[in-house]
Order: C-alpha cells, then structure tokens, then sequence
C-alpha cells in the first residue's frame, strides 16, 4: 500500500485526525531540519518499537515532547499493538529493517504533511540609532 493511501485511511480515524503538529514543534523541525527529525524518528523506533517484547507496550510514546511523538500517534505508528492493527506488523517478534523503514517513511511523510509551506513568523525590532 502507498504511505499516501495509508495517510488517507488514517485521516479517516477520529482519534488519529486529531493530532497536529503545534507551531512550535513547526519551528522545531523547521530549525532542525528534516534530516536530523528523520534520525531521531530513526532512533526512537529502534529502542521503543523495533524490539520484540517492550515492558511498556502501550504507554511508551508519550503524546507531546516532540514532532515525532504526534507523527507516531497520528499514524497509529505508537506501540506494538496499533502497529499490528493498522499495519499488519505483528508484535513479539523484533520489527525487520524493511518494517522500520516503512514507518520512518511514513512518520516523515505524515510531519512533512503537516508542515505544508511552513515559515517561522518574523520577528521585528525596531530600529535602533545612536547618536555618537
């Protein structure tokens, strides 16, 4: 299934449509740039979702504290059993390379969505002289 197919279904979900990312978690991945939010979506599934049994299945993904953490949420990409029930990726078993890619692309997809044409407000100071 294409990851616009799969965004759409989700979008579907009450509970899922729900999430969005704030303005600023915007201008954190705005000022981090996608290659590094990508990284760090990279690094929080190899240790919170990847492995085969997780102590807390179902409460690890908190629901704010990072772009990637909405994404997750939104994209039902959260714990091992939403991963099963959206995904067919069934749990108690480590996730393969080829799964971990597939929900990093979906992640990045679902944020770069929601950032749309995104630009950090501007700031404005008033001009300052001095007279020397």
């Amino acid at each position: 299934m294409q990851i616009e197919d799969v965004l759409l279904r989700l979008e579907k979900s009450k509970f899922r449509r729900r999430f969005h990312l704030t303005d600023a978690d915007k201008a954190y991945v705005y000022h981090k740039g996608m290659v590094t939010v990508q990284r760090h979506a990279e690094d929080f599934i190899n240790k919170r979702l990847a492995p085969a049994y997780l102590e807390n299945d179902g409460k690890q993904t908190p629901m704010k504290g990072h772009p990637v953490f909405l994404a997750q949420h939104a994209t039902a990409c959260c714990c091992r059993g939403c991963l099963a029930k959206w995904h067919h990726i069934p749990p108690y078993r480590e996730m393969t390379v080829q799964e971990k890619e597939y929900v990093v692309h979906l992640l990045m997809a679902w944020i770069e969505k929601q950032m749309g044409d995104y630009q950090p407000p501007v700031l404005e100071y008033e001009q300052m002289s001095l007279d020397l």
